[in-house]
């Protein structure tokens, strides 16, 4: 497995040369209260290519206080983002059908790296992740992934309710959503087809306007006192009732 190591980026110019030349970007954190020119060309630059960033206190700067980073500190992802319909693309022209997992606001590292293990396992094609409000490919979710994240594309998207709504309609893939709600058993549908899986937070669940779009809600039974299985318990469990249902057990 080869070695993690986070990169990180200084400066606005550096920065801004960094998009340009599509360095994949995991997010820009900028100092409150930065102005300037130079700085406004950075900041239309990232909303142009949709890279997230964060304002943040001046404390974070400190161990870099040496470096001239203007108050702009980028991180570099480890692993290459890809393009969603790329992927769908080339696992088409193999005559496979695509098995697509797509993760609402799942945060914690080691649940990301937990998650697209099992995906691995799987034959997942592609992991969707938000921009915002997920967990980013860090030294502990590749870890816990054992290495998954080095061989399973993972795609960003900005807008999860319009990557489903053009799966679903565009593509024709059965979307299935998990939710604890559902009186559905995760079971009783079909699987074994061109299939998009939803998993949401822990906290919140999926998003209500993904779970309106999904062909079915779908529920694991469960029979102890507790009230829901871990997520990367629940994603195991979903793919591998796929798994079996295309025959592939």
């Amino acid at each position: 497995m080869a070695k993690y190591k986070q990169e990180y980026i200084f400066g606005i110019r550096a920065v801004i040369e960094a998009i340009q030349q599509e360095k994949e970007i995991d997010k820009v954190m900028l100092k409150k209260g930065i102005r300037g020119e130079l700085f406004h060309t950075l900041f239309a630059l990232m909303k142009e290519r949709e890279i997230p960033f964060q304002y943040v206190p001046d404390e974070l700067f400190r161990p870099v206080a040496d470096r001239n980073h203007q108050g702009v500190l980028a991180e570099i992802a480890p692993v290459p983002y890809r393009e969603i319909e790329e992927v769908l693309d080339e696992t088409e022209a193999k005559g496979e059908m695509p098995l697509v997992l797509i993760l609402d606001r799942i945060t914690d590292v080691r649940n990301f790296g937990a998650i697209v293990r099992s995906a691995e396992c799987a034959g997942v094609h592609a992991v969707v992740i938000p921009n915002k409000n997920s967990a980013k490919i860090s030294s502990d979710a590749i870890k816990t992934s054992a290495g998954a994240l080095y061989h399973v594309p993972v795609c960003r998207v900005q807008n999860l309710k319009k990557l489903v709504r053009e799966l679903k309609f565009n593509r024709k893939m059965q979307v299935i959503a998990a939710s604890e709600k559902s009186e559905k058993l995760y079971t009783e549908v079909e699987m074994a087809t061109s299939l998009a899986i939803i998993l949401g937070s822990e906290e919140t669940g999926i998003e209500e306007g993904l779970l309106s779009i999904a062909n079915a809600q779908v529920r694991i039974p469960l029979k102890g006192e507790i009230g829901s299985l871990n997520v990367s318990a629940a994603a195991a469990v979903m793919l591998f009732e796929a798994v079996r249902q295309r025959g592939n057990a």
